[in-house]
């Protein structure tokens, strides 16, 4: 199943950190938040990645092209002819990962309609932001997807009332997606999705600025076509220093909970 993460933001609330880097590379204990992504997926042996790149996306590709020298100590030996000797590399990966460039202003849509082509003809696909890190059960959160048949899962999860609010029935069927509104006392979207093909179909390949979250999201939520996946443990996006901060502080003192399927 493949894994689609979107990748191409702007990211301007966390100007300051990472000036030079898309949001989706400013790291956490060395490692840019997006390799700690697909590490949680690829832990629960997803490991087919779509990257949907806009904005600096050239600093993704760089990483991904060179990434053993990026991840690993090595040598050259310029008395050899350049020779490379890698003396010490991180844990090997045995990802396939599609970068694909989406636009460099496409809001969050129109960039996943722009890789349809290679999601193909899977049924179902999984869905997420290169910004946020969970501890979220990821089979878990796709047999609920398989066993409901919705268009789309959502994660819900609780955390700081600046985001969006998720309202749901008693079986998890979603009954409001309300994009930030003022106040939340609930659940909100924790970014993790599991969606059928035909989400697709509901997207325009003409626009650059259909917005997931401002439609089709909530029309489909009113047709009663979109579930709700409660998560109650860890999430936290990296909207801003402080976000970076937190992460970089729980990853530091090995309490960071979202590497605890693949430390």
């Amino acid at each position: 199943m493949k894994v689609v993460i979107l990748c191409g933001g702007r990211g301007t609330r966390i100007r300051g950190v990472a000036d030079d880097l898309p949001k989706p590379m400013i790291p956490i204990g060395g490692y840019p938040i997006l390799w700690h992504i697909m590490r949680s997926y690829a832990s629960f042996g997803f490991k087919d990645f779509i990257l949907c790149l806009g904005y600096k996306g050239e600093a993704i590709k760089h990483f991904f092209l060179n990434y053993h020298s990026m991840v690993s100590d090595f040598t050259v030996d310029f008395a050899q002819g350049g020779a490379v000797t890698t003396t010490h590399s991180s844990p090997s990966i045995d990802w396939r990962i599609t970068l694909a460039e989406t636009g460099l202003d496409s809001l969050t849509a129109s960039r996943l309609k722009r890789v349809e082509k290679y999601i193909g003809d899977d049924p179902h696909f999984m869905l997420t932001y290169g910004d946020g890190v969970s501890d979220i059960d990821l089979k878990q959160l796709l047999s609920f997807h398989l066993q409901h048949r919705p268009i789309v899962t959502v994660s819900g999860v609780r955390p700081p009332g600046r985001f969006g609010e998720l309202e749901s029935d008693g079986d998890g069927r979603l009954r409001e997606f309300n994009e930030k509104p003022q106040a939340s006392g609930g659940r909100i979207s924790g970014g993790f999705f599991v969606c059928d093909r035909a989400l697709l179909q509901h997207l325009d390949a003409d626009r650059d600025d259909q917005v997931l979250e401002a439609d089709p999201l909530p029309r489909l939520t009113r047709e009663g076509r979109v579930m709700m996946y409660a998560h109650d443990g860890f999430w936290q996006c990296m909207d801003t220093f402080r976000d970076y901060s937190l992460l970089n502080e729980l990853y530091q003192a090995g309490k960071a909970p979202w590497t605890g399927c693949y430390v």
